[in-house]
Order: structure tokens, then sequence, then C-alpha cells
């Protein structure tokens, strides 16, 4: 299953001092499933057809939050949210049932506000273990020593081998 590539959006977040956020663009694919077919099951089978394997169906944590062992891909499933990314510095974003973020590992997100039973699936690149990091002094420097070691994926969530992750992150 290909997803839509016309509605993709790159976003970058620097360093503010508590988040490393990333040098590399968070991406933003607007309704990578059509909204009247995005269903749980229709991104896990997105995600897990183009090699990033489906973990969890929840929501988004309120607090601001990064992982410094794994680049996070979330598929929204249903409902809509408000999420912040990069940090209390970084910009808010509306998305919506079918949209589909993918987050590099370092990038600060958080949910400010959500409704319509909004559903996440969660979907990370083989092998990778993701750790919450609340942005504490102490999660650095290890969290730096962490991001920069990780291996980039191998391909995208949503577009597989022919994916805009594969030409942004590279």
């Amino acid at each position: 299953m290909i997803g839509n590539m016309s509605g993709v959006k790159f976003e970058y977040f620097a360093d503010d001092g508590q988040f490393p956020n990333s040098t590399l663009p968070v991406v933003i694919y607007r309704q990578a499933i059509a909204a009247a077919d995005a269903s749980p099951e229709a991104m896990e089978a997105l995600f897990d057809t183009n090699g990033w394997p489906s973990q969890w169906r929840a929501g988004v944590y309120y607090y601001h939050h990064y992982h410094s062992t794994a680049h996070e891909c979330l598929g929204i499933a249903a409902g809509e949210a408000t999420l912040r990314l990069g940090g209390p510095n970084g910009r808010s974003f509306a998305v919506s049932k079918g949209d589909v973020l993918l987050l590099p590992a370092g990038v600060a997100h958080q949910c400010e506000g959500a409704g319509g039973g909004f559903l996440v699936v969660g979907a990370y690149p083989p092998g990778q273990k993701w750790d919450v990091l609340r942005g504490e002094v102490s999660d650095r420097p290890a969290a730096d020593k962490s991001i920069a070691r990780l291996a980039l994926p191998a391909t995208d969530p949503v577009g597989g081998q022919d994916g805009p992750v594969l030409q942004k992150w590279r």
C-alpha cells in the first residue's frame, strides 16, 4: 500500500537547549490515507508493508517528551488533535484522521488537545526501541550520543522505497 505523497510538508526544529530536536526535518504527510479509509488497521497495514512495524495504539502524551533511541512514526487513525512539535518554543500543528507524522529522534512533541476519539498508531524502524525523555538536564549528553549513533531508516513508513524521508534524511 502506497500512501498519498501530494500533501507532504517538512518542518525543522533546532536544539533549544532543553530539547535536542534535530537537523533532520519532521515529515508531515497530510491525508496519507484518505480520512474515509483511515482506521487503525489501515495505518498498521501501511506501516507494516513499508517496513516500519506498528507497535501500539494510543494517544500522545500531554507533556513535552522525545525519544533518543528511535525515530517515531505517528499515524492518526481516528479523531483530531493539536500537537506541539519542537518543545515549548516550537510550533503547534492541527492533525486529523489519515495524517501521518514522522519524527526524527530528539524532536520534542506533546498533545495540546484532542477530540473525536483521537487515536494514534505508533511505529518505529525495525530494531529500534523507544525511550521517553522529558527534557531534564540530566538527559543530556547521553541522549545526544544515542541520537548521533541511531541508524537512519531503510524505508519510508508511508512511501516505502520511494518515500521522501529517503531523500530528505540522507
